[in-house]
């Protein structure tokens, strides 16, 4: 019962007063599975990507944290290959620091945050680890690369036979070019001054 009531206020305050770049929604109406998305920040390797995240609420909420992984594949010393993430506020003292005070909204915001600042001394990942550490552009190239590959979202369309296809940006496009041609037309001739 009080997992029950906890989870709907907590939904209800993640609907209605999302954090910054974080949303978080029931995923067929049961409260036990839940899915985020975490909008990579300005500045890091992430930016402009959106990164979907499996949350599952264990029975023993909130004396047990949140089990939380990504889905959408994303380049970081903390986070393996199946998506499993290596933070303290995942996990149960005495190793982690998870505390019933906690809620999911401060575990993805602490998430977004991990995103933004790796903590290379405490890697799931030891490869990626030690290239942060020593050859930090190249893991900037890599983490920029797996972000477009894997996280931007591009403008799709729906077929007729009901599959998704990507749209290319620098595929011709009639709307596109006659928009283009129509802004031409209209730019006022520069003549110069006699």
């Amino acid at each position: 019962m009080q997992r029950a009531s906890r989870l709907k206020r907590e939904l209800q305050m993640l609907s209605t007063e999302p954090p910054p770049g974080i949303t978080c929604w029931q995923v067929e109406e049961r409260m036990d599975e839940l899915q985020a998305q975490i909008v990579g920040g300005v500045g890091t390797p992430y930016e402009g990507g959106l990164f979907t995240l499996e949350v599952k609420i264990p029975e023993r909420y909130p004396f047990e944290p949140p089990n939380i992984r990504f889905s959408t594949p994303i380049y970081h010393p903390n986070i393996d290959n199946s998506g499993r993430i290596c933070h303290d506020a995942l996990k149960l003292p005495p190793k982690g620091a998870w505390r019933p005070s906690l809620n999911i909204s401060t575990v993805l915001t602490s998430i977004q945050l991990l995103m933004a600042e790796p903590n290379p001394d405490d890697p799931l990942m030891a490869d990626i680890s030690s290239e942060f550490k020593y050859n930090k552009h190249l893991f900037t190239e890599k983490a920029k690369k797996w972000t477009r590959e894997h996280a931007l979202q591009r403008n799709k369309k729906v077929s007729e036979n009901g599959k998704e296809n990507a749209t290319d940006p620098n595929a011709p496009s009639r709307k596109r070019d006659a928009l283009c041609s129509q802004q031409e037309a209209e730019k006022p001739v520069k003549r110069p001054c006699v």
